[in-house]
Order: C-alpha cells, then structure tokens, then sequence
C-alpha cells in the first residue's frame, strides 16, 4: 500500500486539512468564474439574454453530470487521488483559457477596442469552459469521499464533522469569490485600449485553482490511498442486467420467489458483489425524489435575484445590488453550519430525539418549500406597488405640455388640460381599435387632431407645445427597468439638437422638442452636462439629477429661463421600488437552513451507506440530483408561462411539498446498515472457508476494503 502512520491533530488526520484548502480555492476558483459567466457572455461577447442563460444552464448542468465519468475513473483505473491531481490540471488548463478567451487585444488587431476577430474569443471561451465542466464535475465526487476515506473505523463522529467543515469550505470559497471578482471585473485594464478588466478576473480563479493543486499534492505523503477496484461501474450494471433477465426467464409458478430480486443473480456472481448492490440500489431508490429539492434551491440565481431587482435595496445605510443578495445564502451557511453541529443538533439528542440523517432530510425540504410560500407573499406584497402596464391591444398615453400656454387635449371619454410644463398624473389606458380621436386645443385656436399610429402593448408620450405643434413618443419601456437600474430620458425644448452627458453614458444629437431613448443608471445621485450652441458662456451648463432609488424611470425637460440659462424639471414616469430587500431574508433564512439540514446531511449519508468500492459512485449519484434539479427548473419555467410569479412560486412550493411527504414515506421503510459490518462479515466467511481447506496462509487482501 505503500502507507505511512496518519499524522493527527485535534483528533482528526492532518491529511484532512489539506483537502480542506484544496477545496476551498477550488470553490473559489470556480464560483469566481460563474459569477462573471453571465456578464462576460452579454458584455463581451455580445450575445443576447436567453443565449447567454440558455449556455450559461447547460454549463452548469454539464458540471454535475460529469462526475459520473470521475467516478469511473476513480473507481475503476486511477484510484482517487490520480484522478483528481490528474483532472485538477484539466480544469487549470481550462481556466486559464478561459482567462486568454478574454483577454480583448489578442484579436483587436487595429487597437480600436473592440476585438476584429470575436470568433477566436468565442471558440476559446467553449473549450475554456468544456475543460472547465469536466474537471470541476469529475473531482468533485472524488474530493468529499477521499476526505471520508482519511478516517479510521469508530471516528464516525470526526467523519460527520468533517462533511459540515467541508460543507463549510465550499460555502466559504464561494461567498468571498463572488464578492471578490466582480470587484476585479470593474477594473479597468488593457494594453491599447483599457475596458472592464476580465482577464484579471478570470485569472485570478485561475491562479487559485493553481493553488489548490499544489496544496493537495504536498499533502501525497499523508493521505491513505485506497487502491482502485476494477471497474465496478460495469459489473454493477451487468449484474443487474443479468438478475432481471434471469428473473424474466424464471417467471412461472413453478420456481420458487426469491427473497430479493437482485437475489436472481446468484447463479453467476458473488454473494458479496450482490450484497454491495443492494446496498446502492436501496440509496439509490431514495434519490429519486430529490431532484425537486435542487429545482427550488438553484432558482436563487435566476428567479429570486430578478424579483430583488424589483425591490428597494436600500438597507439601513448601505446600498446593495439585487445580484448582491445571493450572497445572503453563502453568509447564512457559514453562520448556521457551526450553530447547527455545536448547538442545535446535540440539543436535539438531548431531548432523546431520534434525529436521523433522512429525518434531517425531510425536515430541510420541507424548509426549502416554505421559503417559496414566503417568495410568493413577498411578491404579492411587490405586485401590490407595480405600475400597471398595457397588455394585449391596449395602449397608454400621457401628456407632457412643454409649452408655455396651458392647454386642452381630448381623448374618447375624457379631456385633460394641463398649465405649462405639467404633464397627466398617471397613463391613460385605452384600447387601440377605440383610440380614435384625439385633439388639441387652446384658448383662442382650432382644435389640431393627432395622427399617430399608436403600437399596441405599449406606452408613449404626448408632447404638445403649441396648439398646432405635437409630437408622439413611444416610451420603449413596458416593465420596470431591469437590474433596479433607474431609466433617465431628456426632452429637448430649444430649437437646436444638443448632446447630454451623464455619469459617462452620452445622449448624441437630441433633437428640438424630442425625446431620447431612456438610458439606464444604477442608484445615486448623477452629474450632467448638457452641450448646445445655444448656451452662452456665462450660463451654467451642468446639473445634478435628483437621487435615483431603485427601479424608476424619469423625463428631465431641458428648458430656457427668463435670461435664456437652461434650466431643468423633472417628470417621474415610473415611481420607485417601494419595497425593501431585506424582505428576502425570510426567504433566504428558510432555504439555507433547509440546505444545510439537506445538503450536509445528504453528503453524509450517501458515504456513510455506501460499500467501500462504490463511495464514489454514489457521490456521483448524489450530484445528478443537482443536474436533474437544473433541468427540471428549465422545463417548468420554459412550459409554465405564469401572468403571476407568485402562482408560480406556490406552484413549486407545493411540488416540493408532495415530494416531501413522499420521501418521508420512503425514509419510513429505510433501514440503516453500517457496510464495514457487513463486508467485515464476509471477510470471516472467506477465512473459515480458507482455513476449512488447511490453507496455511489465509488470504487476506480483501483487509484493506474493511478498514474503511
């Protein structure tokens, strides 16, 4: 075996320490990645919102399906530790192409800023990101069951430690990742042309993930290296392929029934081989459920982070950013993990509970449904504060007098007037096919009707300034802006076109008596300066905007004082989030205590029930309930079209709910084995035979699985 004495420390291997760190810079390296993933797709590469989410899922789902194939190769040909150094350079390489597909003046031949070839980028960026799924997916059921194999028998109590500081490590690399690299990608950076810095923050993941490997390979004299054990992958799947044809073939009543249907395989394999398998099918049968927990849980990237932009993230005296509230969920862990071991669980054995690990299971599930009942009353609460939007064949219009009369404008059923520079108070609703006539008068002048081909499903302004002089602007925004950004469109009343320049963004040539196309901002108060001809020197020409909260939209008129000076005023079009975003932490308090009572538990449990050759194969398992769960929550989405999100959330709700009670069920009829128990009998069969036989040397090769 080529095995020195483990070294330990506080009661635990030293050995596990250093898979601790690996996979704490692994988390990190790969969390820092995706974080950027979906921004690096929009922003760089320039593909649209469903193309980046749609690539950015199947990326993620890919991650989980491939540790299958590092189960195989763990198991079967490399043994553990092989494979993940082995693979661990796959995924380095993979990162740091990653890093290079970004980098903007490897094509950008001409030094303009924009890359002349984006195909290089784009293919890189592929196999940066295939390297990346394959190596991340096929450690990963490696790393947690070679820390598991690191303890020796009677440490069950360090092993399940072990599984929370684990835990504990992933959730930790994550939570500083994701609040460290999109710090890194608002750099600015660039040989010829400097523009946000994503090679920097590709590279430092990539450096991490570097890190991560070496600190794993200087720990290679300490860990206890089990040898792999010939393909168990296949001759699982022939035996069972072998025992349910053999039990086809043996349908009629004249043979007798078996205890157990794998039992129809005795005739051509072991009676140990046998046993593992029934061990892996039991757990296996209890996985089916699961999925559902993961459908709900990885919906806090995509659902959850879209309902907080239309929040107010203005909480006590920071600012967060509706991306920002995920971490909410990796701080929560790092909280509640050491609480739940330390304090709740042996308070729990203390009032004599029997708190098994599928209990632990059910109850987080059951957590993880609730935090989608209160998803739902939040967005009720939200949809309470909404502006009403037009749907189908309605159109809304509003007024906007930037004249200097007051004036009359009459709509089918209703006439408004309106003194100079006011505009309506809300959107007028009308049906397109009824929107018929619509005139402009003022006192002393004829009625001027408006002729305007008005786009159903939209919003547009009226601008009049006169009784014969008006113009129609479709507004271009039918929902909230995304992002809790803040939408900001200038009017120009002077008789020239003129520029604007606001926190960076330009608003080219607005022409006289238009409107410009809303331009977005997060919060704060922003600075601009207006550019035009027709402002002397001696006239200021730069202004502040009000404050911007979260999710509004505004029309700033430029007009003329009495000394010809610009001066500014201000419409709102669409009033802020009213609601607060630590509203979510209900929501986010429940889930995460559900992950922890689940996830952890669930790593546990999968090692603890597996047989000794087969603890990879079932980590693997366990990661396609994750894949699954990505799946399911694109099928429901995609086929689901809700008009309320909240009917959504308590769709999911009460799936998860069902699937609950149904796992419960389950658990019901599970019994715990302890599988070094069961081979370490085998093992004494095996020597009883042999030394039935006089043979003086018993065969013990087989020790080694049972020290596991």
């Amino acid at each position: 075996m080529g095995m020195s004495v483990p070294q330990s420390c506080f009661g635990y291997p030293l050995s596990i320490f250093f898979i601790v760190v690996n996979e704490f810079c692994e988390r990190f390296s790969y969390y820092g990645m995706r974080a950027l993933l979906i921004l690096y797709f929009r922003l760089f590469i320039g593909w649209n919102d469903n193309l980046s989410t749609a690539i950015y899922h199947t990326f993620v789902a890919l991650c989980y399906l491939t540790p299958i194939l590092g189960a195989l190769i763990a198991d079967s040909w490399l043994g553990k530790f092989k494979t993940i150094v082995s693979l661990s350079i796959v995924y380095t390489i993979g990162q740091v192409v990653m890093a290079v597909s970004s980098i903007n003046d490897l094509t950008d031949f001409d030094h303009n800023g924009t890359p002349n070839s984006m195909s290089v980028h784009v293919a890189l960026s592929m196999i940066g990101l295939a390297l990346i799924a394959l190596g991340t997916g096929g450690i990963k059921p490696c790393v947690s069951a070679f820390g598991g194999d690191q303890f020796e028998e009677g440490q069950e109590k360090q092993r399940n430690r072990f599984f929370s500081i684990f835990y504990l490590a992933i959730n930790a690399g994550s939570l500083l990742s994701t609040i460290i690299t999109p710090m890194l990608r608002v750099q600015q950076c660039g040989i010829h042309s400097t523009q946000a810095c994503y090679p920097l923050a590709f590279g430092v993941p990539a450096a991490l993930m570097a890190v991560s490997l070496i600190v794993f390979v200087m720990g290679s004299r300490m860990y206890k290296k089990l040898k792999p054990q010939g393909n168990v992958m296949a001759k699982v799947v022939k035996c069972i392929g072998f025992a349910i044809k053999n039990r086809f073939r043996h349908r009629s009543k004249k043979f007798p029934k078996r205890e157990h249907w794998l039992d129809w395989a005795k005739e051509k394999y072991d009676e140990r081989l046998i046993c593992q398998i029934k061990m892996v099918t039991r757990v296996m049968f209890l996985y089916i459920p699961l999925p559902m927990f993961w459908a709900l849980f990885d919906q806090q990237g995509s659902r959850w982070t879209l309902q907080a932009t239309t929040m107010n993230g203005q909480i006590g005296l920071l600012k967060i950013q509706p991306d920002q509230m995920q971490t909410v969920n990796a701080i929560l862990i790092v909280i509640m993990v050491p609480i739940m071991d330390a304090v709740v669980y042996p308070l729990i054995a203390k009032c004599g509970l029997n708190f098994t690990s599928l209990r632990k299971m059910t109850v987080g599930m059951f957590l993880a449904s609730m935090a989608f009942v209160a998803a739902a009353i939040v967005q009720v609460e939200i949809d309470k504060t909404l502006p009403v939007f037009p749907k189908g064949n309605e159109v809304q219009v509003k007024v906007l007098n930037i004249g200097n009369n007051s004036m009359s404008v009459s709509f089918p059923g209703t006439t408004v007037t309106l003194d100079q520079m006011s505009q309506t108070h809300e959107f007028l609703t009308f049906d397109v096919n009824k929107l018929t006539s619509i005139n402009i008068s003022s006192a002393g002048s004829p009625a001027t009707p408006v002729t305007y081909n008005f786009e159903q499903g939209h919003r547009h302004t009226l601008l009049v300034w006169g009784p014969s002089h008006y113009r129609v602007v479709k507004d271009g925004l039918n929902q909230k802006p995304e992002k809790g950004e803040n939408g900001v469109r200038f009017v120009n009343t002077f008789d020239e076109s003129f520029n604007v320049t606001m926190d960076g963004k330009v608003y080219i040539d607005v022409t006289s008596h238009n409107a410009s196309a809303y331009q977005f901002f997060p919060s704060g108060a922003k600075s601009f300066i207006v550019h035009s001809p027709e402002i002397s020197p001696q006239c200021k020409n730069n202004f502040t905007s009000s404050s911007l909260e979260f999710g509004s939209a505004f029309t700033y008129v430029i007009t003329r004082k009495e000394d010809s000076c610009p001066d500014l005023k201000i419409f709102e079009d669409i009033s802020p989030n009213t609601i607060n975003m630590a509203l979510q932490i209900p929501q986010y308090f429940l889930i995460t205590c559900g992950e922890v009572v689940f996830s952890v538990t669930g790593l546990e449990f999968s090692y603890s029930q597996a047989p000794s050759n087969m603890k990879s194969v079932l980590q693997a398992g366990w990661l396609l309930t994750v894949a699954v769960g990505n799946i399911i929550v694109l099928i429901v989405a995609g086929a689901g079209q809700f008009s309320e999100q909240w009917a959504e959330y308590v769709l999911f709700a009460g799936l998860l709910l069902a699937v609950c009670i149904i796992f419960a069920i389950m658990a019901r009829f599970y019994t715990y084995i302890n599988p070094a128990e069961v081979e370490a009998q085998f093992d004494m069969d095996e020597k009883k035979k042999y030394l039935g036989k006089d043979s003086l040397y018993p065969k013990l090769d087989t020790d080694v699985q049972t020290q596991m």
